[in-house]
C-alpha cells in the first residue's frame, strides 16, 4: 500500500502555526514512507475565502520547504461530486431532506428544558411523507440534506490517543448539504479523502470530535476509512489557545521578521512531537529518518518564542556563510542596504564580513541591519557608547595617531594591527583597553562588538584610519584636536 496523506487549509486566513506543523506532520511521515503528499484548499466557504489566502498558504509552504506530490487541488471546483455523492445516500435512505429554518431550530434549541444536555435536532423532517417532500421540493422550499445517524455506537483507534467510541446518542443528524447548496466540511472532506485515496489523516486534536462523524460517512460510501492521528493543540505560555496576543504570527510573518525556514521547521517539529531523546537539532534528512506517530505527545505543546529565537540564532551561525548571505539578500534589498558588488568584486569581503559579526546575531533582520556598520561611510555613534569609553580628553589626539600609525602598515593583518595599537598604548602610557574600547566606538559606534582587530581587517586600513580620525572629529571639539592647545 502507498502511504497517501493530505494537507487540506481553508484559505480563509494566513497560514498559522498550528496549521503549519500540521502539515510539516503530514509532509515528514510522506518522506518517511516514500509516499504522496497532497495539498488540497477546502476553499467551499465562498465568503471567507479568498485567493490572497490561498496564494499565501502555497508561499508559506514553499518558503517552509513543503513541497507537495500532487495539487493543490481546490474544493470549489468539485462541488458537482459532492452533490452526486449525497443523492446516492439519500436513495439509499441514508440522508433525508431538511425543510427546518434557521430560525425555528433556534427556537427549538432556546427551549431546551436541560442545560447539561446538549440539544440535537429531534429528526422532524424523518417523518415526512414522499409526496410532501415532493410538494416542498417543487415549490422551491429552500431544503437542506441531513445524514441519518444510525443507532450504533462508532469506535475508532487513534495513533496518538487510542481506542475512543462516542454513542450514537452523542451524535445529532448532520447537515450534509446546506439549503444553500453548498456541502458542509463532513462531506466534502469524507468524499475528498475518498477520491484521493488518502491512507492516513494527521490533523489537530480539535478535529476528533468529527471523526465520528466521518467514519459513519465512509461506512455508508462502503469504502474502508484512513487512519486517524489527531496531533495535540499548540498553546500560549498561559496555557490558553495561541493567538495574536501571544505574539502568535503567520508563518510569512516569522519570515518577514528574520528567522529562517530551517530553523522554523526545526522549533516546529518539537512542538508535541519528540525524537526519544534529548536531541533537538536536526537538519531535513535526519527528520525524516527519525519522524514516527510514536514520538507525538498527547500533552498539548506551549509556543516559547524565546527558544525560536535560540534555534535561528543556531542556525544562522551553523548555515554555510553562502547560503546565508543568499537568504540575507532579500532582506536587506527590503531594507534598502542591498549592493550588487555583495555578489560581485566584494563577494569574499562580504562573506567575510558576515561571518565575523553573525554570532551576535538571532534575527536575519537584525543581522542584515547590522551590515550597515561595515558598508556605509561612517556610523553613527550610541550616547551610551561615547558616554562611557569617549570620555578622556586625550583620545582626540590619540585616534588621529593610531589612524597615522595603521596607515603606514605594510602588512594590515591581525597581527600587525594589535601590535601597532598596544605599542602605541606603551609609548604613551595608557592602558591598551583606553585605546581598545574608543576604537571600537570609533568603527561601529557601539559599545559590544567582535574583537577590534577583527573589525580592522574587515573594514580594510583606508576605512579604518578614516573612521578614526573622523571619530576624532565628530566626537571631541576643536580645541583637543589643537596641537598647541
Amino acid at each position: 500500500m502507498t502511504v497517501r496523506v493530505r494537507f487540506a487549509p481553508s484559505p480563509t486566513g494566513f497560514l498559522h502555526v498550528g496549521s503549519a506543523r500540521t502539515a510539516l506532520f503530514n509532509w515528514l511521515f510522506a518522506r518517511k514512507m516514500e509516499g504522496v503528499f497532497v495539498l488540497r484548499i477546502e476553499d467551499t466557504d465562498l465568503e471567507r475565502s479568498s485567493d490572497d489566502m490561498a496564494r499565501g498558504i502555497v508561499e508559506a509552504m514553499e518558503w517552509m520547504g513543503l513541497d507537495w506530490d500532487e495539487g493543490p487541488y481546490h474544493q470549489s471546483e468539485r462541488v458537482a461530486g459532492y452533490r452526486d455523492r449525497v443523492m446516492q445516500l439519500v436513495r439509499q435512505q441514508q440522508a433525508y431532506y431538511c425543510f427546518c429554518s434557521p430560525s425555528s431550530l433556534a427556537a427549538k434549541r432556546a427551549q431546551n428544558p436541560s442545560s447539561k444536555v446538549e440539544w440535537k435536532y429531534d429528526r422532524t423532517c424523518l417523518l415526512l411523507e414522499e409526496a410532501e417532500i415532493c410538494r416542498k421540493l417543487e415549490r422551491g422550499e429552500p431544503a437542506a440534506i441531513r445524514f441519518k445517524v444510525p443507532n450504533d455506537p462508532v469506535r475508532f483507534n487513534d495513533e496518538v490517543f487510542g481506542q475512543i467510541e462516542r454513542g450514537h446518542r452523542e451524535i445529532e443528524d448532520f447537515i450534509l448539504i446546506r439549503s444553500d447548496g453548498h456541502p458542509t466540511y463532513h462531506l466534502s472532506v469524507v468524499v475528498d479523502d475518498i477520491d484521493m485515496k488518502i491512507t492516513h489523516v494527521v490533523r489537530g486534536v480539535d478535529h476528533i470530535s468529527n471523526t465520528p462523524k466521518q467514519l459513519l460517512l465512509y461506512e455508508a460510501f462502503k469504502v474502508s476509512a484512513p487512519e486517524f492521528v489527531h496531533v495535540p493543540l499548540i498553546l500560549g505560555p498561559d496555557k490558553s489557545r495561541l493567538s495574536k496576543r501571544h505574539g502568535a504570527m503567520s508563518v510569512l510573518g516569522y519570515r518577514d521578521e528574520g528567522i529562517l525556514p530551517e530553523a522554523f521547521t526545526n522549533f516546529l517539529v518539537l512542538l508535541g512531537w519528540s525524537p526519544g531523546n534529548n536531541q533537538e537539532i536536526f537538519d531535513v534528512k535526519e527528520l525524516i529518518a527519525t519522524f514516527s506517530f510514536a514520538g507525538i505527545s498527547k500533552a498539548n505543546a506551549v509556543f516559547d518564542a524565546d527558544k525560536l529565537s535560540w534555534f535561528n540564532g543556531r542556525y544562522i551561525n551553523a548555515l554555510p556563510l553562502n547560503e546565508l548571505v543568499g537568504h540575507l539578500r532579500p532582506v536587506m534589498e527590503e531594507l534598502e542596504l542591498w549592493e550588487n558588488r555583495f555578489e560581485s568584486t566584494d563577494a569574499h569581503w562580504f562573506s567575510q564580513m558576515i561571518g565575523l559579526i553573525r554570532p551576535r546575531f538571532r534575527s536575519l533582520r537584525d543581522l542584515a541591519a547590522e551590515t550597515a556598520t561595515y558598508t556605509g561611510e561612517h556610523v553613527e555613534y550610541e550616547s551610551e557608547a561615547v558616554e562611557r569609553f569617549m570620555k578622556d580628553s586625550r583620545l582626540a589626539k590619540y585616534l588621529i595617531t593610531l589612524a597615522g600609525h595603521l596607515e603606514a602598515l605594510e602588512q594590515f593583518d591581525l597581527e600587525s594591527t594589535e601590535a601597532t595599537l598596544r605599542s602605541l598604548a606603551k609609548e604613551l602610557g595608557v592602558k591598551a583597553g583606553l585605546l581598545i574600547n574608543a576604537s571600537r566606538v570609533s568603527l561601529t559606534g557601539k559599545a559590544v562588538a567582535p574583537s577590534i582587530f577583527d573589525i580592522m581587517v574587515v573594514l580594510g586600513r583606508n576605512k579604518t584610519a578614516n573612521r578614526l580620525r573622523f571619530a576624532a572629529k565628530e566626537v571631541f571639539s576643536a580645541e583637543m584636536l589643537d596641537p598647541e592647545v
